[in-house]
């Protein structure tokens, strides 16, 4: 099945497949981001392709949206109950997912609060099932819709570098993605403390501001 589908995405490397197979990779079904984002970026820079790599990776983070919301609405609707015994099923295991996981989905998105679902984007056991947690919790549709996307842009990005640069081999990228991920998370890890640092700078000029007027006022 892995076999014939890679065979018809070379046949029918487009925009739609591209988004098509994404939103394959971001939801519960397996399949490697690895085999469809850096061959379409490679073949992106032929003369004659057609296609614009610009629009290559968005068209990959939209696929990866639309999966994303597809496990979302699905954990917010069916519930924890039903979630976790469809992971334990037959079909679950053909989809190579267990309770293990989800809970350690779950854990992941408990211990870092919403921005997991931008920084679980670029970690290869979390990408496809952080959407989960963040759909039974009931996270607000909006905020998860722009780190989901944030993430998987930057994701998106980095694989259609590293597929430029590899000549499309995605059997070199896949040998190196841990690697990559534990690079990507740690940058992510920085655009988090920046965050923080710009967060705890802000309160900090609010109280030494309000100081200021009411100095002011008493002169």
């Amino acid at each position: 099945m892995y076999t014939k589908i890679t065979d018809w995405y070379s046949d029918n490397l487009n925009y739609g497949s591209v988004a098509l197979l994404m939103a394959i990779e971001s939801s519960f079904i397996p399949f490697p981001s690895e085999v469809v984002v850096p061959p379409a970026a490679y073949k992106a820079l032929q003369p004659d392709s057609g296609l614009n790599i610009v629009l290559l990776v968005l068209a990959a983070t939209f696929g990866a949206l639309c999966g994303a919301f597809i496990n979302y609405f699905l954990a917010k609707v069916l519930g924890q109950p039903i979630i976790y015994k469809f992971a334990d099923s037959r079909l679950g295991h053909m989809c190579l997912l267990d309770s293990k996981k989800v809970e350690q989905a779950e854990k992941f998105f408990r211990d870092h609060g919403a921005i997991s679902t931008f920084v679980g984007r670029l970690i290869p056991a979390i990408r496809q099932l952080i959407s989960i947690p963040a759909g039974l919790s009931g996270m607000k549709l909006s905020t998860f819709a722009l780190f989901t996307a944030l993430g998987a842009l930057v994701w998106n990005m980095v694989l259609a570098i590293l597929g430029v640069i590899a000549h499309g081999q995605s059997d070199i990228i896949q040998k190196y993605n841990s690697e990559l991920s534990m690079i990507l998370l740690g940058l992510a890890g920085l655009f988090v403390c920046y965050i923080l640092y710009k967060g705890l700078k802000k309160k900090k000029s609010v109280p030494q501001s309000a100081e200021q007027t009411s100095e002011i006022q008493k002169t």
